[in-house]
């Protein structure tokens, strides 16, 4: 069968095509909407900018198509092998790719709101500026993927291998990543503002400049991670480890972090107006021109820390001990 006979008998109402080879036909902005094309040999074909939505792809062989720029939405690539294929801008919106092979496969600002891509391997891919928002991630491999400047709001990353990825400013807002492994990556400019990161792991990572407004950061490690410049307000980080971590110039206003353990952090210029340290520990750690307004410093441990420009008559100071030792409250 070649492209002239599938669109004939497509236009004449026929929708099963299943098993048909077409490798390297040119289907190029063909309106096969709902068309059926479970396990065809579709390798090489051209269907930039088709339309596929409602489509029936799984197990097709897609290796090396170009679907640059086409519509495949609320359509099923379960296993489908998409391998090399050129998705550049296509939408996904809705669809299944559960099982799909996409190793080196151009993904770029590739639709896939919605979309569910469980267990799917993407280790490597240039997912630069794709849209995952609300997406299934589950027990994805994004090991060494860029997803700089990607969305990814509201999707679900439980069990998603996160080593060695990029993501300086993608949009994470609302993103469950509860015990995730982050360690040393760069999360730089990215929004995570609701996001839930509780018991995660975020050792050595860059989240310079980051909006993490009302975040979860509960026992969150985060030693020797680089805060700078971030917006941490609402933050809940009760029982965090901020070890050495860099939160110069950081907004911490109203955060929690009773419990914390801070020491050797570098704080300087921060703003900690209303924030809780209830019984947080701060040995050696750098509070130059640290703004204290209203502050909790109730049972918080000072000892060691530099405090120049420090005001401390402005925070609530409860058996909280001051950097040279003494105990005030």
């Amino acid at each position: 069968m070649d492209a002239q006979e599938l669109l004939k008998r497509y236009n004449n109402g026929e929708r099963d095509f299943h098993g048909i080879n077409l490798m390297g036909a040119n289907l190029q902005q063909a309106k096969l909407s709902d068309i059926d094309l479970r396990g065809a040999y579709l390798g090489a074909v051209n269907l930039s900018r088709a339309n596929l939505n409602g489509a029936n792809l799984s197990g097709a062989f897609l290796f090396r198509a170009d679907l640059s720029m086409a519509k495949v939405n609320t359509a099923s690539l379960v296993a489908a092998d998409l391998t090399k294929a050129n998705l550049k801008g296509a939408e996904f919106i809705k669809s299944v790719l559960k099982g799909a092979k996409l190793s080196g496969a151009t993904l770029n600002h590739v639709n896939l709101r919605q979309s569910n891509l469980e267990s799917v391997n993407l280790c490597g891919a240039n997912l630069q500026g794709i849209n995952f928002r609300g997406a299934n991630l589950q027990n994805v491999n994004f090991s060494w993927a860029n997803l700089s400047g990607a969305r990814l709001s509201g999707a679900n990353l439980r069990g998603a291998n996160l080593n060695g990825i990029k993501l300086t400013e993608a949009y994470m807002n609302g993103v469950d990543l509860q015990g995730a492994n982050l360690d040393g990556v760069d999360l730089s400019e990215a929004k995570l503002s609701g996001a839930n990161l509780s018991d995660a792991i975020l050792t050595v990572a860059n989240l310079s400049f980051s909006q993490i407004r009302t975040a979860f950061m509960a026992r969150t490690n985060l030693q020797a991670a680089n805060l700078a410049g971030s917006n941490l307000m609402r933050v809940d980080l009760t029982e965090a480890n901020l070890s050495k971590a860099n939160l110069t110039q950081a907004n911490l206003r109203n955060a929690d972090l009773t419990a914390a353990t801070l020491n050797q952090a570098d704080l300087s210029g921060a703003n900690l107006q209303r924030t809780s340290l209830h019984n947080a520990y701060l040995w050696g750690a750098n509070f130059t021109e640290v703004n204290l307004m209203g502050a909790n410093l109730t049972g918080a441990n000072f000892r060691g820390a530099k405090e120049q420009g420090v005001n401390w008559e402005v925070a609530v100071l409860d058996h909280t001990t001051l950097p040279n030792g003494s105990m005030v409250g």
